[in-house]
């Protein structure tokens, strides 16, 4: 006999976890699944693990340029990756840790750690316990894209998971997809001592920014010692005694790359394929993400999918707004849609990209009269004090309503000097409110109102 629940969360996530206790605070008896380890992609092999990895890069990159500041450090720098790692698993620890106490005190509330499976529209099975409720929120996650390369069962490689396992340093490191997962990692480890390539199959990295972002990210990480290799229009993998190969370009045999080791990061996939959502009758699309409505109802009464699984954001802070969404429509009376969020993301290399609304190639698509400003980070104070002057911010404006459309800002702290120009847009203010704003000196935010006061035509 099944257990009858208000409500299930399938998934730890950003999103399950605070609506399960949002319900179970609200009077609802909630149960929640995990199949793997609490916390999802973010806390365990993604935001939180990367960033910490990412913070003991950039204090050795600082370290070897102690000179440029005056600093002399005697011997060599060097790093110890097993400490390396002990760091970021202590931090992931107490994130993990975290979000499972959480649940497990909360009132109300049942854990259940399992696979789930549906049953059918209303029933969920774990283990050998069948679930019921009439409303059931799927909060699954993605993992790594593993594409069908030739060669690539016949040798042994890394995704950004297995990569969270890593404590030595990898001789040569060959990434395989020029992008946001991929561009971390290989600056990462170049700071780290290792010899790094990038592969990318497309004529540029990150495709999907406009060019000068693109060709600017390329020469920072040209610029440490990382070689990109681009337009690799066939990519093949054999060994090559302990090494892996690579091979760039199918049509000449003497394309080829010999690396220690090969990471593979060229996108993400849903995991819902052994959820049994045909049982279900729920719909996915080819991809297999779960297809939502504007309030992130699936095909199917009383079934949401939230996150990662559901195609509409692929990062943490998307995930959690989805739960906001879901939370405001069922417990608050609101009527929130995910139409109303703003494209916003950030690249984390050093120095980050910070992204809000559209890019210029997006401006210039749509038609519309808008003004562009453009400003070097040779001509921020704050970046020229700190000696880390590399990128630029650009930022667009419809020239009718004075809106905000979209920044695109690559130097030293753009990824929280993004959010002045994110903030504005959803105010929905013309940019004239920040550029007449008086911001604190010496900062990098502070150039923003005086790239607004030089704002010109999109030729």
């Amino acid at each position: 006999m099944a257990t009858r629940y208000d409500a299930i969360v399938i998934g730890t996530g950003q999103a399950g976890p605070s609506l399960a206790v949002r319900f179970a605070r609200a009077g609802m008896t909630t149960a929640i699944i995990e199949r793997n380890r609490f916390g999802g992609t973010c806390v365990n092999t993604g935001c939180i693990p990367t960033k910490t990895l990412v913070a003991s890069a950039r204090a050795a990159h600082v370290a070897r340029r102690g000179g440029d500041y005056g600093i002399t450090i005697t011997g060599s720098i060097s790093v110890n990756m097993q400490q390396v790692k002990e760091r970021k698993d202590a931090v992931v620890r107490l994130s993990n840790q975290g979000v499972e106490n959480w649940l497990r005190n909360s009132g109300n509330l049942t854990v259940y750690e399992g696979h789930a499976r549906f049953e059918g529209r209303q029933r969920v099975r774990v283990g050998e316990e069948q679930l019921e409720a009439d409303r059931i929120f799927i909060n699954v996650g993605g993992r790594a894209a593993v594409p069908s390369l030739r060669g690539l069962d016949q040798v042994s490689y890394l995704t950004n998971s297995t990569m969270m396992d890593v404590d030595f340093l990898p001789e040569h490191l060959i990434v395989i997809g020029g992008s946001y997962v991929g561009l971390e990692f290989a600056q990462m480890y170049r700071r780290f001592g290792s010899n790094v390539t990038v592969v990318e199959m497309g004529p540029r990295l990150i495709p999907r920014e406009d060019a000068d972002v693109s060709e600017a990210v390329k020469a920072i990480l040209e610029r440490e010692g990382i070689t990109i290799r681009l337009g690799a229009e066939c990519i093949a993998f054999h060994k090559r005694g302990i090494n892996v190969a690579v091979e760039v370009d199918c049509a000449s045999g003497d394309k080829t790359l010999t690396g220690s080791h090969a990471l593979l990061a060229v996108g993400r996939v849903p995991n819902t394929h052994d959820l049994g959502l045909a049982d279900a009758g729920i719909a996915v699309d080819q991809r297999g993400y779960i297809q939502v409505d504007d309030q992130l109802r699936t095909n199917v009464a009383g079934v949401y999918a939230l996150g990662d699984c559901n195609g509409r954001g692929a990062f943490t802070h998307t995930a959690y707004n989805d739960y906001e969404i879901v939370a405001a429509n069922l417990l608050d009376g609101d009527q929130r849609r995910v139409s109303q969020r703003i494209t916003a993301y950030a690249l984390y290399i050093d120095p980050p990209l910070g992204r809000a609304g559209m890019t210029e190639a997006e401006v210039r698509e749509s038609g519309r009269r808008a003004l562009m400003g453009k400003r070097p980070m040779t001509r921020v104070g704050r970046a020229v004090e700190k000696g880390e002057t590399e990128g630029f911010m650009k930022v667009l404006v419809d020239a009718e309503t004075k809106e905000l459309l979209g920044a695109s800002l690559l130097g030293i702290e753009c990824d929280e000097v993004v959010h002045s120009i994110l903030d504005l847009m959803y105010a929905k203010a013309p940019y004239t409110v920040l550029q007449q704003a008086v911001h604190i000196h010496p900062t990098v935010t502070e150039l923003i109102p005086t790239m607004l006061g030089e704002l010109q035509p999109l030729q």
